[in-house]
């Protein structure tokens, strides 16, 4: 019989803190424990989800290996006690895996082939480091089909500013800087710590512990400072560690359901899936993979960037962040994006990265009523861009 498409809606996001790779906070523990923490905490804190109503659990890992691999959206899921009737599944797009996640599993709902879905990624990049166990075919540089410096995303990021002359390094430096800024503002004003999940730790120097605040920020970073960091990629480069995400260990789940589901079970949708896109890029200059995706997405909608009220966008490398917006003529210092700092600050544990946006986005649309929609945006390794078109379920012109 025909159907009718649902609409779909985001219930509700956590995350554990973010750690450092190497030494951080999860040097001893493991991927999937922190995977099982985010589902327990979901469930904990929706008791109107009778756990054997969600319909699937997507995680998503870039490096399906060891902790990270078993199919690990039903190995979680095992782990932390939901009904074996509930499957699971892997799913891989490098640092859009759980935006993948979110927007397969949402197309799934809006079929009717689901009612509730647990979507979210993990990276641990202490114990799996981007590009372990990876055998790149011969191919892509034997036939030139890729540029040597697309397989190493610093390098891509280099590549940008060679692309945007007019983003200097010192432009991205003042950028990270206020991402550093935005980030310590918001912890001082309490507005990321109700999305954290605490998170058990062992270390062992100091043995067990908690995990309570993400640990990659740093709020004494000075322009001084940043302009004294070394450029790893390229002699004389523009790309340092103070003006990129850095490598880190976390995991990010979301409860996505359908609308007509979510008022049933008592649950309050934050914002309502809109519409998504993802593009194809160069991979050689990857970090502009947002520009088409966004552009495709806003045409088919009938939207500009005016429209938008707030943008949340994946800070992988400032230049990209500042390519994104200089592409679509907003300042960088512009209110609406990454209003409480970015992975530039916070991390970013790769594949995990796409919900911390999404769930970052609810809170900002609930405080903020009068924007209606709102973005959230990523590049994407191997030359890609992923953008999710949200509307605010608090603003007076939503269904």
């Amino acid at each position: 019989m025909p159907r009718t498409a649902r609409d779909v809606v985001f219930v509700d996001g956590v995350r554990t803190p973010f750690g450092k790779a190497g030494k951080g906070l999860y040097s001893e523990t493991r991927a999937d424990d922190l995977v099982v923490r985010v589902i327990r905490e979901l469930i904990r804190r929706n008791p109107g989800l009778p756990p054997e109503r969600i319909d699937e659990v997507a995680v998503a890992a870039t490096t399906q290996i060891g902790d990270q691999g078993l199919t690990i959206g039903r190995s979680a899921a095992v782990l932390a006690g939901l009904p074996k009737t509930v499957p699971g599944f892997a799913i891989d797009r490098m640092c859009a895996g759980a935006m993948t996640a979110v927007t397969t599993t949402a197309a799934g709902i809006s079929f009717g082939s689901y009612d509730v879905a647990i979507a979210g990624g993990v990276e641990h990049m202490g114990r799996h480091p981007m590009g372990e166990g990876v055998d790149p075919n011969p191919r892509f540089l034997a036939e030139k089909l890729v540029d040597p410096s697309a397989l190493v995303m610093g390098n891509t990021a280099e590549n940008l500013h060679d692309r945007f002359p007019s983003i200097t390094k010192e432009r991205a430096d003042a950028y990270a800087l206020r991402s550093q800024e935005k980030t310590a503002k918001a912890y001082a004003d309490g507005k990321i710590q109700p999305d954290l999940v605490e998170m058990a730790v062992r270390s062992i120097e100091e043995g067990y512990g908690l995990a309570t605040t993400d640990e990659p920020p740093r709020p004494e970073t000075t322009l001084e400072s940043l302009a004294g960091l070394k450029t790893p990629f390229r002699p004389h480069g523009r790309v340092t560690p103070g003006n990129a995400a850095g490598l880190n260990d976390g995991a990010t789940g979301a409860v996505i359901a359908a609308e007509d589901v979510a008022e049933d079970l008592n649950l309050t949708p934050r914002m309502r899936l809109v519409d998504f896109s993802f593009a194809g890029v160069e991979p050689e200059v990857m970090g502009v993979g947002p520009v088409p995706a966004t552009e495709k997405l806003l045409e088919r909608n009938g939207l500009s960037m005016s429209d938008i009220g707030l943008i949340e966008i994946n800070e992988a490398f400032a230049v990209q962040v500042l390519a994104f917006l200089e592409h679509f003529g907003v300042a960088d210092d512009d209110a609406r994006v990454n209003p409480w700092g970015g992975a530039i600050a916070v991390g970013h544990p790769l594949a995990s990265s796409g919900v911390r946006l999404m769930t970052q986005l609810s809170r900002l649309m609930a405080e903020n009523p009068d924007v209606r929609y709102g973005l959230t945006t990523m590049c994407v390794g191997m030359g890609m861009g992923g953008t999710v078109l949200w509307e605010n379920t608090n603003h007076k012109g939503a269904k």
